[in-house]
């Protein structure tokens, strides 16, 4: 008898493990968003990340000490200078990359260098937050990549500070029409880009309509025909703006409606991640100061 309740005991710890086993192997397993399933051992704790915005989360999650290698444009916990520089993320440096040996890559479905890092044996996530819903998968999808139980609860936290930005804004700026330049060329921020969403909620009109997608490269003579009430561009890519031809008749640039933002505000703006909230503070701050107060609008 006591041997039959060994056998039992032995069987029901084996199932219980089996189980458990069988649940973690299962929370391992990340679909990213090339369609790719990639599943891990065990939690990576080697990362190389080649996407700012993938970056920030991964630091805001509360993993930055994973971190072993970025791209050159991820600068932001300042704790990152210590780390080795792979490169640019579209086009990086793979023999750096994999003397890293990392557990993962993390990187943009625009890279080049995903399947190279597969070939050579290297795990990769393909993840690119476009828009709000994006950003909050993808956090809960790097909360469940590295065991992080309350990434639901930051992405709260996140979305509550920009309803908060908009709560705070004036009901005079609502309306408002906005043209937000990403690039020179020029690129803008559409209404279905993660800046348009929040541009959204702030309460005002984006000139960039759904129909063009998130980050079109326009004909500048549609931004002279649209003749937005606000411009929200970066210092960078403000440069000549007001020799492009027309620019100087539209009633923004007259009337010096015009919000220009730093290197560094510009990459809080631009980067689609736990920042979000400064963004959104950065915009609210620029049409309470910058907006002119619309015709009928309540005080």
């Amino acid at each position: 008898m006591r041997v039959s309740n060994r056998v039992f005991r032995s069987v029901c710890l084996g199932l219980l493990g089996c189980n458990f086993l069988s649940a973690a192997y299962a929370a391992l397993q990340v679909t990213d968003d090339k369609g790719v399933v990639v599943t891990f051992e065990q939690s990576p704790t080697r990362i190389v990340s080649l996407l700012p915005s993938l970056t920030e989360t991964v630091c805001e999650l509360g993993h930055c000490s994973r971190l072993v290698g970025v791209d050159r444009y991820s600068t932001f916990p300042a704790s990152l200078k210590q780390l080795p520089q792979v490169g640019g993320g579209l086009d990086p440096n793979i023999e750096a990359i994999v003397a890293l040996r990392p557990d993962v890559v993390l990187m943009a479905t625009s890279s080049r260098a995903g399947e190279r890092l597969r070939q050579l044996g290297v795990r990769v996530v393909v993840l690119e937050p476009k828009s709000h819903a994006d950003t909050q998968r993808v956090m809960l999808q790097l909360g469940q990549l590295l065991v992080v139980p309350d990434a639901q609860k930051i992405w709260r936290a996140i979305d509550a500070g920009v309803s908060a930005a908009a709560q705070s804004l004036p009901a005079s700026v609502r309306g408002t029409r906005v043209y937000f330049e990403v690039d020179s060329a020029p690129y803008a921020a559409g209404e279905t880009s993660f800046i348009g969403e929040t541009l959204t909620r702030l309460g005002v009109k984006n000139i960039v309509s759904s129909v063009l997608g998130p980050f079109p490269k326009l004909n500048p003579e549609f931004i002279v025909r649209a003749n937005p009430d606000l411009i929200i561009v970066g210092e960078k890519t403000a440069y000549g703006m007001t020799q492009r031809p027309g620019w100087a008749g539209m009633k923004a640039v007259r009337a010096g409606q015009v919000c220009l933002f730093s290197v560094a505000e510009s990459d809080i703006l631009m980067r689609p991640g736990p920042r979000m909230v400064e963004g959104a503070r950065l915009m609210a701050r620029c049409l309470a100061e910058k907006s002119t107060p619309r015709s009928g609008a309540r005080p």
